[in-house]
C-alpha cells in the first residue's frame, strides 16, 4: 500500500500509508508461528539442551579442588606426567621421544621414551598449543589441571552415543547423566588429578562404541575409526589389554551363539590388524601383541574368523546342502588325522527383551568389568562405563514403560448391549477400564519413587566428589577446634626449600612415594621415584632406612646420597607417614637382602614404637630421622612431651643423638623432616 489521498476543504492532499498497517505487516511476516519447531525438532532441540547440560555438569563438577584449594596438581604419580609434559612443551616431540633422564633412579637414570604411555602428555600438549595458537596465555599447568575434567565432559558425549546405539536416546541420556556424576570415574578424574585414566576411560568407551558401531553397520570407515581409537587407548594407558580380551571375547560368543556375519568380520579384522600394527609403534608396548600372553586370545580369534570366512565361501560356492555336509566330513577327518587341536567351547545364551548384537557386547562388558573390579579394586574404575550404561537401559525402559501407562486413555465402559453376549462383553470392558485409575496411580507412585532415589543419588555423588576425591595429597586439610579448616601445605614449603637452598646436583633420599614429586617441585635428583622398575634399588634405600646409622652412612656413601627426606605425622596426626609405611620398607629391603628380618623390627608380632619397642626399631635410621627432637616437644593438651598423635603413644626413645646426619629443615607442622648427609671424617 503505497498511499491513499483525502480530500480535505475542497484540497487534495496525498498522505503515505498509516505506520501501523507497516507494523502489522512487519508482525504477519515474522510472527512467533514461524519459529514453531516440528516434533521431532523439539525433541532434537531437547535432547540436544539435556546433553549440553550435562556436559557442563560433569566439568564444573570436578572443579571443587580448584575452589577450594588451588590450581594444583594432585597426588603423586601425576607429578611425573606432568615434568614430562612440560619437557614435551619445551623440547618438542623428538626430544621428548629420546630423553634419558639422568635425575631419575640415580645412578641409574631412565630412558622416558621407552618407558611410559605418551597418549596423555601428548594430549595435554596438543591442547596447549591449539590454545597458544589461538592467543590464548595459558600455562601448561592449567592445561594439566583441567584435562581430566574436559575429557570426563567428552565421556558424557560418548556415553550418549553409545546408550543410544544399544537401547535408545533416552537410555543415552541417562548414561550420559550418570557418568557425569558417578564417583567410580570422579575418584581418577577430578581437576588436578592428571594421570592416564584421565583420558584413557573415554578412549577405552569410545573404542567400544566405534566397534559395536562397526559391527551394526559393517561399515569400513567405523572399523577404521575403532581401530584408531583403539591406538589411542593403547597409548594412554596399560588398561587396553581390557579391550584387547574383552572384543575378541564378544565376537567369540558371536560366533558361537550363530550370528556370523559379513558386518562383523569387517568389523574385527579391520580393527584387530590396523590396531595391532599401531599399538607397536608405542614403543613401551613394542611386540608385545605378537609375543604376550595376554595377547593370544585376540589372535586365535583372528584366525577362526579366518575359518568361518572360508567355511562361509565354500558354503556359497557348493549351492548344494550334501555337498557342503560332504566337505565338512573331509575336513574334520582330514583335520584330525593330521593331528590339529580341536576346540570344544560351551555356548552362552543371554535372554533379552531386545536380543540385538550391541545388547550382547554390553553385558558381556559388564560381566568381565564386574569380575576383574572384584580382583583388584582399582579397576572399578573400568567397570563404572558398563554399570552406569547397563542402569541407563533399566532406567529409560522403566520410566518410558510407566509414563506409556499416564498417556493411555482410559475407555468408556459401555453400559449394555441388544445382542446376546454384548452384556458379558460389557462387564469385562468396564471392569477393565475400572483398573485404569489405579494403574495409573501406582505408575505415579513408581515415577516419583524413581525421581526422588535419582535425586537423592546426584545429591550423593556430589557430596562425595567434594568430599573425599576434592582434596589434593599434597596439601592436607583438617578441621581446627573452632570447626575452621585449616590447611597444611608442609609438602611444597620442603620441596621449595630444597630447590632454594640445595645444590643443583644434590643426590636425595627418600621412600619411592615422594620420588616424582621432588624430582617436579623440588628439581632434585632422587635415588627412586613411582616408577618402581627396579626393586633392587628400592630394596637398597629400604634396608638403609632400617640399618643402624653407621650402616646406613656407608650405604648412602655408596649412593652419593647427599640429603635424607622424611615424612613424619607425629604432631599432627597424619597417618599416611613413613613410620606407618616403614614395615614394607623392611620386607622389601627383606626381599633381596637377607641380613633384614621382619620380626627384629616387631614384638610378639606387633608393630610398635612407644617404649616396648623393639630395640633395633628404636634405633634405625627410620625411626631416629622421623623422632629427633620429638621427645622436646608437648603435642597435645594433657600429654608428655613426645606423645605421638597418629599412633596414640608416647615414643619409647627420647633422647635421640644422630652422628653422620644432621637436621636441615623442618616444615612449619613437622610433616616433611630433611636431613644432610655430613663428608665422611678427615682421616688425618
Amino acid at each position: 500500500m503505497v498511499g491513499k489521498t483525502e480530500y480535505q476543504n475542497g484540497a487534495v492532499k496525498a498522505t503515505a500509508a498509516p505506520a501501523m498497517n507497516l507494523e502489522s505487516d512487519l508482525f504477519s511476516n515474522f510472527s512467533f508461528k514461524s519459529f514453531k519447531l516440528k516434533t521431532k525438532q523439539q525433541e532434537l532441540l531437547l535432547r540436544v539442551s539435556i546433553l549440553g547440560l550435562v556436559y557442563i555438569l560433569a566439568f564444573i563438577t570436578r572443579l571443587f579442588s580448584v575452589l577450594r584449594y588451588e590450581s594444583m596438581i594432585h597426588e603423586f604419580d601425576p607429578y611425573f606426567n606432568y615434568r614430562t609434559t612440560l619437557f614435551l612443551t619445551e623440547k618438542g616431540f623428538y626430544e621428548f621421544w629420546n630423553w634419558f633422564d639422568s635425575e631419575s633412579w640415580y645412578p641409574l637414570g631412565r630412558i622416558i621414551g621407552g618407558t611410559l604411555y605418551p597418549g596423555l602428555m601428548v594430549t595435554a600438549a596438543f591442547i596447549y598449543w591449539t590454545l597458544r595458537f589461538l592467543r590464548f596465555a595459558v600455562h601448561i599447568r592449567e592445561v594439566c589441571v583441567l584435562t581430566a575434567p574436559f575429557f570426563a565432559s567428552n565421556t558424557t558425549v560418548v556415553a550418549y552415543f553409545f546408550g543410544k546405539e544399544i537401547w535408545d536416546s533416552g537410555a543415552g541420556l541417562v548414561a550420559a547423566a550418570f557418568i557425569a556424576i558417578c564417583p567410580g570415574y570422579i575418584s581418577r578424574s577430578v581437576a588436578g588429578s592428571y594421570d592416564n585414566e584421565g583420558v584413557a576411560i573415554f578412549a577405552l568407551l569410545l573404542t567400544f562404541y566405534l566397534f559395536v558401531k562397526a559391527v551394526n553397520t559393517g561399515s569400513l570407515a567405523w572399523a577404521l575409526a575403532s581401530a584408531f581409537g583403539y591406538f589411542y587407548m593403547v597409548s594412554a594407558w596399560g588398561g587396553y589389554v581390557f579391550i584387547i580380551n574383552l572384543i575378541p571375547l564378544y565376537v567369540l560368543v558371536l560366533l558361537i551363539t550363530g550370528r556370523y556375519s559379513m558386518r562383523l568380520y569387517v568389523a574385527y579384522n579391520c580393527m584387530y590388524v590396523l590396531g595391532m600394527l599401531l599399538a607397536m609403534q608405542i614403543r613401551f608396548v613394542g611386540f608385545q601383541h605378537v609375543q604376550s600372553g595376554e595377547h593370544m586370545a585376540a589372535m586365535g580369534v583372528f584366525f577362526l574368523m579366518q575359518v568361518f570366512y572360508f567355511l562361509d565361501w565354500v558354503k556359497y560356492m557348493l549351492s548344494d546342502t550334501k555337498l557342503f555336509q560332504a566337505f565338512l566330513r573331509i575336513t574334520v577327518t582330514s583335520a584330525v588325522a593330521v593331528g590339529a587341536l580341536a576346540l570344544g567351547v560351551a555356548g552362552l545364551y543371554f535372554c533379552f527383551k531386545k536380543l540385538s548384537d550391541a545388547t550382547i557386547f554390553i553385558v558381556m562388558y559388564g560381566l568381565t568389568s564386574m569380575y576383574f573390579a572384584g580382583v583388584m579394586v582399582r579397576l572399578i574404575l573400568v567397570a563404572t562405563p558398563a554399570v552406569c550404561l547397563i542402569s541407563a537401559i533399566a532406567v529409560s525402559a522403566t520410566i518410558k514403560n510407566l509414563t506409556s501407562l499416564l498417556r493411555t486413555k482410559s475407555k468408556t465402559a459401555v453400559a449394555g448391549s441388544s445382542k446376546g453376549t454384548g452384556g458379558s462383553k460389557a462387564s469385562s470392558k468396564a471392569s477393565f477400564d475400572q483398573s485404569q485409575p489405579f494403574q495409573k496411580n501406582g505408575a505415579i507412585a513408581l515415577l516419583l519413587g524413581a525421581f526422588y532415589l535419582l535425586s537423592k543419588y546426584a545429591t550423593h555423588c556430589t557430596w562425595v566428589t567434594s568430599e573425599a576425591y576434592s582434596s589434593p595429597s599434597i596439601v592436607l586439610a583438617a578441621r581446627g577446634a573452632h570447626g575452621n579448616r585449616v590447611i597444611f601445605d608442609d609438602y611444597r614449603e620442603a620441596y621449595f626449600w630444597l630447590r632454594q637452598n640445595t645444590p643443583p646436583d644434590a643426590k636425595v633420599m627418600s621412600w619411592w612415594d615422594y620420588g616424582y614429586q621432588i624430582t617436579a617441585m623440588g628439581n632434585r635428583t632422587v635415588i627412586v621415584d613411582n616408577n618402581t622398575w627396579n626393586n633392587t634399588h628400592i630394596a637398597t634405600v629400604g634396608r638403609a632406612m632400617s640399618s643402624y646409622e653407621d650402616e646406613a652412612y656407608e650405604i648412602m656413601r655408596s649412593l652419593d646420597v647427599d640429603y635424607v627426606l622424611v615424612v613424619f605425622g607425629g604432631v599432627t596426626g597424619y597417618s599416611s607417614d613413613d613410620i606407618n609405611k616403614f614395615l614394607w620398607m623392611v620386607r622389601i629391603g627383606g626381599g633381596v637382602f637377607p641380613v633384614i628380618k621382619e620380626p627384629d623390627y616387631l614384638v610378639n608380632g606387633d608393630y610398635r614404637v612407644d617404649k616396648g619397642a623393639a630395640p633395633k626399631m628404636l634405633n634405625c635410621l627410620m625411626y631416629k630421622l622421623s623422632y629427633y627432637r620429638f621427645g622436646e616437644l608437648v603435642t597435645e593438651y594433657g600429654k608428655p612431651p613426645g606423645y605421638d598423635r597418629a599412633r596414640g603413644v608416647e615414643i619409647g626413645n627420647k633422647d635421640i643423638k644422630l652422628e653422620h646426619l644432621e637436621e636441615a629443615f623442618t616444615t612449619s607442622n613437622w610433616i616433611v623432616r630433611i636431613y644432610k648427609v655430613k663428608p665422611p671424617n678427615n682421616r688425618w
